[in-house]
């Protein structure tokens, strides 16, 4: 029986409204439909609200890595394991500013810059605002991710021309704790809502395969599509197997349609979000991930290199774009 989801036609596909009122029940009917209907409803939406053949590329750096204080139990950067990664000092500025136009020139048209911070210090902030207006400059969107950020510090960065900001509430509420202690997911939800007041667009999602229940991933969306505002982009991340860390126990790989079926119901709960493939797609088969373009992820990371972990090379993207018929940056 499909779920009682109204969507309005428009003569190129269902248009469904925006809404932050959903119920648990209502997501886990529409991520358990027989899974064509899934795929043909998560793609009318998506026709209705984007150019199914576009895709959109983005590339990260990380301009601080590793030393961080937060215990998140999947994370190569945490202080609190020896995973064998050493920290580093805050990138030079024109180091940053060359990488990404390295990045602008292999086809990247936002550029992500990464701190391992529990939250900025106002002399990191100064460094790291001078780095987005020189990227700005370059005629490419901006985003950081930084850690927890006070109202003053967000409107800093909106001052400096920041388009997005990148925190993730990573899982469901019942799942959070069993990763993270040092930090809760009600400071996550407090940025977040500082970088709506100053005017910065959202990118919020989350990792999966940590461990966690099917319902939580679902619990995640809810949370997600619940906001007053829903996130601009909704990164969903694989989780990448890290040495040292307590997520090593409870990890395991989600079966490949189940993460398409992730997808679908994301962009049917959020139809004018972009949702990004990012962490994890090494492991991902080029035809997993034309499923999860048909239901409705209409943006990826490209280069070799995310934060500490792998990604696809970009010959290896390009040739798979090409082949779907998928226009992007990349050519």
């Amino acid at each position: 029986m499909m779920p009682a989801v109204k969507t309005e036609g428009n003569g190129s596909g269902s248009r469904a409204p925006v809404r932050s009122d959903w119920e648990r029940s209502e997501a886990k009917a529409l991520y358990g439909l027989p899974f064509a209907d899934l795929m043909f409803q998560a793609q009318s939406i998506h026709r209705a609200n984007f150019d199914p053949n576009y895709i959109e590329t983005a590339s990260l750096l990380s301009i601080k890595t590793g030393g961080c204080p937060e215990d998140c139990g999947y994370c190569s950067q945490s202080a609190h394991y020896d995973t064998g990664l050493k920290a580093t000092r805050l990138m030079d500025r024109d180091d940053v500013i060359a990488t990404a136009q390295s990045a602008k020139d292999a086809g990247a048209s936002r550029f992500c810059m990464a701190a391992a911070w529990r939250s900025p210090k106002d002399r990191d902030l100064d460094q790291v605002c001078d780095m987005i207006a020189a990227v700005k400059r370059l005629g490419m969107e901006t985003c950081v991710t930084l850690g927890m950020l006070t109202p003053k510090q967000a409107a800093r960065l909106s001052k400096a021309g920041l388009d997005f900001y990148n925190h993730n509430i990573d899982t469901s509420p019942e799942f959070y704790g069993r990763i993270i202690t040092t930090r809760t997911l009600q400071d996550r939800i407090d940025t977040l809502a500082h970088v709506r007041e100053a005017g910065i667009k959202v990118c919020c999602g989350g990792i999966i395969g940590m461990g966690e229940r099917a319902e939580d991933r679902l619990g995640m969306l809810v949370l997600l599509a619940n906001l007053p505002n829903h996130p601009e982009s909704v990164p969903i991340n694989l989780w990448n197997k890290v040495n040292g860390v307590p997520v090593n126990d409870t990890a395991e790989r989600p079966d490949p349609i189940a993460l398409v079926r992730l997808v679908a119901t994301a962009r049917i709960m959020m139809p004018k979000t972009v949702v990004r493939l990012s962490a994890g797609r090494q492991y991902m088969t080029d035809e997993l991930q034309a499923l999860c373009f048909l239901a409705g992820a209409n943006s990826l990371f490209i280069g070799d290199v995310l934060l500490t972990t792998n990604n696809p090379e970009r010959d290896r993207d390009a040739h798979l774009l090409h082949r779907l018929g998928i226009t992007s940056g990349l050519g």
